[in-house]
């Protein structure tokens, strides 16, 4: 069966599928033919030709909204720098109010009210003045983005709040309606926290999560994560889906494999092994949401050499 009508999203399907179009193409094209070949219609963008949405020029960011509205194809969230890992907290905070300025507008262009952001890595600062400075900074671009009708989605990556769910309620505390949270599945490894131990501590304040990224890795005995397609690593995704499934999450799933592309470390594959890779993150994750949404107890019912049905606990 082709793969676009094996994993296309079914009219019962719980969550949005889509992923961050760059770890599969560099261009916007190639971005909507990765997405296409599952059968989804929705994709985040990070960067376009290696370019950050919001340094893109004019032309050429007419160019990706035009070919994306020709393909039919929606945009999720836009993924920015602000408060990123480049960015620490005694940085020109100018340069973060400037890229929202730009993607106020560029976001209204594609249809999406989403941006994704961090809280600003420390660099120097002691605990309290990181802590007051990170608070300040995200409260008002929080501020701002609600008045344009957008909505900050803090990652669970780098930044003052980015491995501690209780500074991240802080955070949305503080920040007030302008800011949500984006649950990363495979950020723990790389920042020394376990990914679902933080999730459970954040279902209380479930329903200001409102988009995921989904990765997995087999963690190596030096602590290192080796990325892999969600469901095949040791990161609990089936655990995450059905609790976040259980506390109300009807939001987007966003593949970020990091397999091909791995953009921290300035390393990507060529383009056909980004595809393929982005391709079988996709019907991973599709395997993985009929084993654990649609079969009780969340067993995978696989077809043993000689024909017999076996059943396997999904991880």
């Amino acid at each position: 069966m082709p793969a676009e009508q094996e994993t296309a999203v079914r009219a019962d399907e719980p969550f949005r599928l889509t992923g961050i179009g760059d770890e599969a193409a560099l261009g916007v094209e190639g971005q909507i033919a990765a997405v296409s070949a599952l059968g989804w219609r929705s994709v985040e963008l990070r960067t376009v030709d290696g370019t950050p949405v919001a340094d893109l020029s004019r032309t050429a960011f007419d160019r990706v909204a035009g070919t994306l509205a020709d393909a039919g194809v929606s945009v999720a969230a836009v993924d920015a720098r602000i408060g990123g890992w480049a960015r620490p907290v005694t940085g020109d905070f100018a340069a973060d109010l400037a890229e929202l300025a730009v993607l106020e507008k560029r976001c209204a262009r594609l249809g999406t009210r989403f941006v994704r952001v961090m809280s600003f890595p420390d660099d120097g600062l002691d605990a309290d003045a990181w802590e007051r400075e990170a608070l300040r900074r995200v409260r008002e671009l929080a501020h701002r983005a609600a008045e344009s009708g957008l909505t900050l989605l803090h990652e669970n990556c780098s930044g003052w709040a980015g491995a501690d769910a209780t500074r991240m309620v802080r955070l949305l505390e503080t920040a007030g309606p302008g800011l949500a949270l984006l649950f990363d599945t495979g950020n723990g490894p790389a920042y020394g926290y376990d990914g679902h131990r933080l999730l459970t501590d954040l279902l209380p304040y479930a329903d200001r999560i409102l988009h995921v990224h989904v990765k997995d890795a087999v963690i190596a005995p030096d602590g290192r994560p080796a990325y892999c397609e969600p469901g095949t690593g040791d990161l609990r995704i089936a655990d995450c889906l059905r609790d976040l499934l259980a506390h109300g999450y009807r939001g987007a799933l966003s593949i970020e494999p990091h397999i091909a592309v791995r953009p921290h470390e300035d390393h990507r594959d060529p383009e056909e092994r980004c595809h393929a890779a982005f391709v079988r993150s996709g019907v991973a994750l599709r395997n993985l949401l009929d084993a654990c949404v649609r079969v009780p107890g969340g067993a995978i019912t696989r077809t043993s050499p000689d024909g017999a049905a076996l059943r396997e606990p999904v991880r």
